[in-house]
């Protein structure tokens, strides 16, 4: 036979090699290959799933640092408002503060200078009374030089004294 029509042996012992590779081939080499087959589907699978449980704990951290993020500026500009209000009541209580000194100035300014204008009028009445006496008792020396006009002087100061 030639080559293009096989012999019956030939097709045997190429049957039989054929069986034995197969055999080898499906206990040796198939059944690690559908194992590493079977255990990179499984991790893959598992790779899906871990990613799916990173997303969501992803999208759940997202969402609690946006909440987070809220509270921060809602925080943010509660301490804003009362620093606010705190500054102005110090302003308030400073400006009042200031409104009580410099009307205490004032009136402690008033007081003295009431004071130093009584005791400038003081100093007035008592200078005019002075001048007053010194000038009256110039006048009295003149007019009373004689012993008559004295009598009548003395008289006349009792008798006022009396009706007093």
């Amino acid at each position: 036979m030639g080559i293009v029509t096989p012999d019956w042996g030939t097709l045997f012992w190429m049957l039989l090699t054929f069986l034995i590779v197969f055999f080898l081939l499906k206990h040796l080499a198939w059944k690690p290959i559908l194992n590493m087959l079977r255990e990179r589907e499984d991790s893959i699978s598992k790779a899906l799933v871990n990613a799916r449980n990173a997303q969501e704990a992803l999208d759940k951290l997202s969402q609690e640092n946006e909440r987070m993020m809220a509270e921060a500026r809602r925080q943010k500009e509660q301490i804003l408002k009362e620093a606010r209000e705190l500054k102005e009541q110090i302003l308030s209580e400073s400006r009042e503060q200031a409104r009580e000194e410099k009307a205490s100035i004032i009136e402690d300014a008033r007081k003295v200078i009431l004071k130093e204008r009584a005791d400038a009028l003081q100093d007035i009445r008592n200078i005019a009374a002075e001048y007053s006496v010194s000038i009256a008792s110039r006048l009295l020396r003149r007019e009373l030089q004689s012993d008559e006009a004295q009598k009548k002087l003395i008289e006349d100061s009792l008798s006022d004294i009396h009706k007093s």
